[in-house]
């Protein structure tokens, strides 16, 4: 049998994405904070207050990923955990002053960080290349939930 290109295959082209996204993170906004903690922080900033496992569906963690993510977090004094008083199973979550702080230095960061990322499409492919890896994510979130995306006809 002979080698395939992987060229074509899109989980091999999404792992090497991944690898250049990581070390792009690193080198330019955080070695201290990872992509989905600033995830988690960016969707506290827009909407305080969230539970745990809301925060988790929105930016696409599962049940340990955002557990582990939100103990960090909190550990770093960046995010503030409180019981909710009408249901003490869940957890409500915000955003501390120190976690503003941070979260407005990520974001800045972050948007250098996709300049670099972005630049070797022209602006018109930048937009229709974040539209389709959006398409193929939402997609792929069944994959993951098991819905019916996931069951390939």
């Amino acid at each position: 049998m002979s080698a395939v290109d992987l060229s074509g295959h899109p989980g091999h082209l999404a792992r090497r994405l991944q690898q250049a996204h990581y070390l792009l993170w690193n080198t330019l906004v955080s070695e201290q904070t990872t992509s989905p903690q600033y995830a988690v922080l960016n969707t506290l900033v827009a909407a305080p207050g969230l539970d745990q496992r809301t925060v988790g569906e929105r930016v696409g963690l599962d049940r340990s990923t955002i557990a582990e993510v939100v103990t960090r977090l909190t550990r770093r004094g960046l995010l503030r955990k409180a019981r909710d008083p009408r249901d003490g199973r869940r957890s409500l979550l915000t955003v501390t002053e120190e976690g503003l702080a941070a979260h407005r230095e990520l974001t800045a960061r972050t948007a250098a960080m996709n300049e670099v990322f972005l630049a070797p499409l022209a602006p018109a492919e930048q937009g229709v290349f974040l539209d389709l890896l959006r398409r193929v994510a939402d997609a792929a979130e069944g994959f993951r939930t098991g819905g019916e995306e996931a069951r390939a006809s």
